[in-house]
């Protein structure tokens, strides 16, 4: 008779196959476990890219960055047609690329900078030599052992895909930010360092203007996109419950729909928080009165909610603001206070 402890039996040498099997996979693995796979329900990484805390539970639309919004609504005038229509054509593309970057712990979101650097046309070639659909430069393609000649495996989907996803997964490791992941794979790692260096941030907003114009609206494009492919397509297409939300939580964004390019050019957006009152603001500020109401439905009941408010001024009158805030601010208190 054998003896089963030197020779085991055919199920439990599988057994042990597949269990060495197992930990190899784990083995292999570990430097993907740094990152979520799938930030779906929490967008962990794209924390500029919200007001708050990401709250799957709540609108989207209510929960974007305010200082993305006059940009977003610009884009998606423009190319909300064609990114809708994309949904449906492009499906079998967004399904490769959901299921390649998942294995790198790259969000799946992060396909939408193939949207916004090709079209997800595998045969486009830019002006400095990026090909593919995920244009990457021919040094980045043999870095990564892609051949750039005969044939550009640039242009292969599965492969360059590949290699977007590791070039996006060293710049995630180093800035820790997916906005600033587009900022770097488009305009590279050492502006966004240097951009980084004299802020003093790692907000998106905070350094974007120590960025080339190109790369700063890329990123912005990649918002408006990712807006469009996640957040329902559109601002008229959230459900009566969502408008309702949307409308007591975000008026700003209601009433940016309504707003002429020029005007949009013309102002900017301050976030407050505070007891302001508009008829203050508009007479330290010289404003007409109707003309900032217009621009900030909602100002003092949101305000008086204890909630933030992103406040649209005059570009000219934004610095005058921020210089007499307090004084602002404490003569509102004070109006307040005595009831006028």
């Amino acid at each position: 008779m054998k003896n089963s402890c030197h020779h085991p039996t055919k199920p439990y040498r599988w057994r042990l196959i597949l269990q060495a099997l197992f930990i190899g996979y784990c083995l292999l693995n570990i430097g993907f476990a740094q990152t979520p796979k799938d930030s779906t329900t929490d967008k962990f990484g794209f924390k500029s890219l919200f007001k708050n805390k990401f709250d799957a539970s709540k609108p989207y639309a209510a929960q974007l960055n305010p200082r993305a919004v006059s940009f977003v609504q610009e884009y998606m005038r423009k190319h909300t047609k064609s990114l809708e229509k994309m949904k449906l054509w492009g499906k079998p593309y967004f399904d490769l690329y959901d299921a390649i970057l998942m294995q790198y712990g790259v969000p799946k979101e992060m396909k939408y900078l193939s949207v916004i650097e090709s079209n997800l046309g595998a045969g486009v070639i830019s002006w400095a030599g990026a090909a593919g659909p995920w244009q990457i430069m021919d040094f980045e393609a043999k870095r990564f052992g892609l051949s750039v000649r005969n044939p550009d495996e640039r242009m292969d989907y599965n492969k360059s895909t590949h290699v977007a996803a590791k070039i996006m997964r060293e710049l995630f490791k180093e800035f820790n930010d997916w906005l600033l992941v587009v900022a770097g794979y488009n305009g590279g790692a050492g502006r966004v360092r240097q951009a980084i260096r004299k802020t003093g941030s790692r907000d998106f907003w905070q350094l974007q203007y120590h960025l080339p114009e190109e790369t700063r609206n890329h990123v912005k494009k990649f918002i408006a996109t990712h807006y469009v492919m996640e957040g329902g397509g559109g601002w008229t297409t959230m459900t009566a419950a969502e408008t309702k939300y949307h409308k007591e939580n975000a008026p700003q964004m209601d009433r940016n729909s309504t707003l002429s390019a020029e005007e949009l050019a013309n102002t900017t957006e301050i976030n407050i928080t505070g007891r302001y009152q508009s008829l203050i603001i508009a007479n330290e500020l010289a404003l007409d009165i109707q003309q900032f109401n217009k621009w900030n439905p909602g100002f003092e009941k949101t305000l008086a909610e204890g909630k933030g408010y992103s406040m649209r001024l005059p570009k000219d009158k934004a610095t005058i603001f921020e210089a007499k805030k307090q004084a602002i601010l404490a003569a509102s208190l004070r109006a307040l206070l005595s009831g006028n």
